[in-house]
């Protein structure tokens, strides 16, 4: 499979001006002012004239199988759909659990990261959910991260949330390490990813771990970093202090007339205060329930997480906020990519996995994806569905 994607103006993410991209089977094979392929059989040519084209997207926080609904049995949320990953230029995603780890089990989140897989994207996952002790496949950290492909960390373990299994300093750092020695050992990230409530210790457990132990404070990823206006401003002074922050893109309107911050106003906020780029990324928290609670913790209604809702606050980044599009972009590109490990993802360079999404030039809207060499939608029109879809 050859394809040729010709006059695009390419953001790599850096800007390259206008380039054609060679595509050899699932990996970009050249990337060049002017590629010939004349005399060659079989070469698929699309003409990406006055389109940008940068590199696939990267969530690396979706419920892919669904979440278990804090308003009981019924408000279970149902899986992610292929094309509404597709749809939001999504090429990789990483799978969690999240508040039920009972019901939702890592044998069925792996199962359902190798369909996902089968059906064209790239798809890895974290070991765990909200509980501590970590609910694991093998029945060890360790052993899930270096034995199982898929797996790539810890996560999503949660803190400073009514939800959370309440975990002590002592045991998000035994968590850690393990995930951190299980990822030197299997060339991994081995991150722990974190999820942060509405609770006022915000980061205070992470802090302390990172205080009291040599456990570096890039080993933890803490998400929902804009859930409220003091949890933000605690984690502007954490990424300045050299951790990374994860925004969280699905949100409930009520929420933000209420204090949360939006991702694509946050990400200007950030830049601004002297974060670095580099420790940003942004994820749609797709398919998980989105619980609203009173003020004494009694559940009053839900809401599903969208992953189309990760490229919708880079767009708003771009043109509302007037971010440039090489900087927007690298937050669900370069930035996860590097954080996670991901070698073969994030960038347009030669030898890197053929996962591009071309975007309209005045617009900034997502016309075309392209994940491992093929062509899942075109000019707006899904060529490829998820099995029983």
């Amino acid at each position: 499979m050859i394809k040729l994607i010709k006059n695009g103006t390419v953001y790599s993410p850096e800007y390259q001006g206008k380039k054609d991209i060679l595509i050899v089977d699932r990996r970009i094979g050249a990337i060049d002012d002017d590629i010939n392929v004349e005399g060659l059989p079989n070469v698929e040519v699309l003409d990406a004239e006055g389109k940008l084209v940068v590199p696939g997207f990267i969530d690396n926080h979706v419920h892919i199988m669904g979440g278990g609904g804090e308003g009981s049995y019924k408000t279970r949320t149902p899986e992610l759909q292929l094309s509404d990953a597709i749809k939001g230029g999504i090429t990789t995603l990483v799978g969690v659990i999240g508040t039920d780890g009972t019901t939702r089990t890592m044998a069925s989140l792996v199962a359902k990261a190798k369909g996902i897989k089968e059906e064209g994207l790239s798809c890895f996952i974290q070991t765990g959910s909200y509980q501590v002790p970590v609910k694991t496949l093998t029945g060890s950290v360790e052993d899930d991260i270096i034995l199982i492909e898929e797996i790539i960390g810890a996560g999503e373990i949660a803190i400073a949330d009514h939800r959370s299994s309440q975990p002590t300093y002592e045991e998000l750092a035994k968590i850690a390490s393990q995930a951190r020695v299980a990822g030197m050992l299997s060339g991994k990230a081995g991150i722990v990813n974190v999820h942060i409530g509405d609770s006022p210790s915000k980061l205070l457990l992470i802090e302390e771990v990172v205080e009291k132990t040599d456990i570096p404070i890039r080993q933890f990823l803490p998400t929902h970093i804009n859930r409220n206006r003091k949890l933000f401003e605690a984690g502007i002074n954490y990424a300045k202090s050299g951790g990374y922050v994860d925004f969280t893109t699905s949100s409930i309107e009520k929420k933000v007339t209420k204090g949360q911050v939006k991702c694509s106003e946050g990400l200007k906020e950030m830049l601004e205060a002297g974060v670095p780029l580099e420790h940003i990324t942004f994820t749609s928290d797709g398919q998980a329930s989105l619980p609203e609670f009173d003020e004494n913790g009694v559940f009053i209604g839900l809401q599903v997480g969208r992953v189309t809702s990760l490229y919708k606050e880079v767009r708003d980044a771009i043109v509302n906020e007037k971010i440039e599009v090489e900087k927007a972009i690298k937050v669900i590109t370069s930035n996860p990519a590097d954080i996670l490990k991901f070698t073969s993802k994030g960038y347009i360079e030669a030898g890197k996995d053929a996962d591009l999404v071309i975007l309209n030039q005045k617009t900034y809207d997502i016309e075309s994806v392209i994940a491992l060499g093929q062509t899942m939608m075109w000019e707006g029109d899904v060529l490829v569905k998820g099995t029983f879809e």
